[in-house]
């Protein structure tokens, strides 16, 4: 049989009273690469098992002084981890029962058939992969009570969320490129950010570069760093986010906002791990994985011509789907809270809980905001909220005011520019899922005006309340 690749990572106990057996069976494991202990009975393999638990065990059944059965109730009861095989020459049922019913995972009959073993042993090894990844994923989405898995926003029990957790987990590993997707705050950082702090590159750096509104030669030299002298202001070289990630991973945010140049830049260190700071000739490397996150359709950027359908495959080699707070409405409760005792302890306020019609309202609004503007509603909350309990005149008015029907009409003709302006603004935002770079693209005005407009209807509103 070819060896097996995790042999080495495998620790496995003998327990025989069969001198020869056990030396014998000792030296064919080890010649497999696994790391072999052995004891010639029960008292003496739990003593073994002081010093160092074993993976898995691998005992005799009938032995002098303490049995087979004996010795794995006692070593799973102290070692509730470990595996354990019996080996027996009375292979009956009952002998076999009673190994499984006191958690033996198999057992196998002497003379020992070395590749049934071998297959056995991989099978077990298997099992307790398999069983790991299930505690990693648990841990992943049951951590929740610590202030940075909060900061993180990895909190939900949804089908979406926990589907979403899933993915991350069976893709940190890997090394491949991932495009995360989704609307403005479902948390694409957060997710980028957990696929790293699950990785093999946990213990190196996590550089985020946000690409939106940059310009072309901002957004070259944000990633790829420059030369003294490169342009007007550069009075130093200065080190790019790749190579400050060299090692980790670098998480480029609206990756779909990079200019047509700077996504030849980018292809090319895709490609080869190769680059220049601008202004340079020497060609640096830098050993980083990329996570990209858009809320555009990149598809449709490509089709339009808008995007590089080559950096496109590059960059999308797995993808996955950050969900809608509309999606995954009960979750909301559990954010909430999460939420309140973050802001209640950064604000020093009492805050305990939420009135029952204040939850309600959280769970039936559309949050076109998202997460973010969960957070940001209950942090308000917190602030004004005087007493113990949040109850809805502390949520801002637009969550209070009902859900759009789409049943208004537009302005009479007479009304006034601004009406006009408030009305395509606020009709444009929920047409994009409250997304401001969007709307700004439709309605051919800054982002920053979009939201100094906002700004003043909802100081509007609480005037009129």
């Amino acid at each position: 049989m070819c060896p097996n690749a995790n042999a080495a990572d495998t620790r496995i106990l003998v327990v025989d009273d069969e001198t020869a057996a056990r030396t014998a069976l000792v030296d064919l494991l080890r010649a497999e690469g696994y790391e072999v202990g052995s004891a010639a009975d029960g008292f003496k393999a739990l003593g073994r098992a002081e010093q160092r638990a074993p993976d898995i065990l691998l005992t005799d059944l009938k032995m002098a002084g303490m049995d087979g059965l004996e010795l794995i109730a006692k070593m799973r009861e102290k070692y509730p981890d470990v595996s354990a095989i019996v080996m027996t020459a009375y292979g009956t049922v009952s002998s076999a029962v009673d190994a499984m019913r006191l958690g033996a995972e198999d057992y196998i009959t002497k003379p020992i058939d070395l590749d049934a073993l071998l297959l056995l042993l991989e099978r077990v090894q298997n099992g307790r992969a398999l069983r790991a990844e299930n505690a990693r994923l648990r841990h992943l989405i049951n951590e929740r009570d610590n202030d940075s898995q909060v900061q993180l926003g990895l909190v939900g029990r949804s089908p979406a969320f926990r589907e979403l957790m899933q993915l991350v987990v069976q893709v940190a590993d890997s090394d491949a490129s991932v495009l995360i997707s989704g609307e403005c705050g479902t948390g694409k950082e957060v997710i980028a950010s957990a696929l790293h702090r699950h990785s093999p590159r946990r213990n190196r750096a996590f550089v985020a570069l946000h690409c939106a509104a940059l310009s072309e030669a901002v957004i070259e030299s944000e990633m790829f760093g420059h030369e003294e002298g490169a342009f007007p202001g550069a009075t130093a070289r200065r080190e790019g986010r790749i190579k400050q990630a060299d090692g980790g991973t670098l998480f480029l945010d609206e990756v779909g906002d990079i200019p047509a140049a700077a996504q030849v830049r980018l292809l090319r260190f895709l490609q080869e791990h190769r680059f220049e700071r601008v202004g340079g000739t020497e060609t640096l490397t830098s050993d980083v994985r990329v996570i990209a996150a858009t809320h555009r359709d990149l598809a449709a950027e490509v089709a339009s011509g808008r995007f590089r359908e080559d950096l496109y495959y590059r960059l999308n080699v797995i993808t996955l789907r950050t969900p809608t707070l509309r999606q995954r409405r009960e979750d909301i409760p559990l954010l909430a809270s999460h939420f309140l005792t973050r802001y209640a302890a950064k604000n020093h306020k009492t805050v305990l809980g939420f009135r029952d019609r204040t939850l309600q309202i959280l769970v039936n609004s559309e949050w076109p905001g998202n997460v973010r503007q969960l957070e940001n509603c209950i942090e308000r909350a917190v602030v004004l909220c005087p007493g113990r309990e949040i109850e809805p005149r502390h949520l801002p008015p637009d969550i209070l005011r009902p859900a759009h029907t789409g049943d208004e009409l537009p302005p009479v003709p007479g009304a006034s520019l601004a009406e006009m302006e408030r009305y395509m603004i606020l009709r444009t935002l929920e047409h994009v899922g409250g997304s401001t770079s969007k709307a700004s693209e439709i309605l051919g005005i800054s982002p920053r005006k979009i939201q100094y407009r906002m700004s003043e209807y909802r100081r509007e509103q609480q005037q009129q309340t």
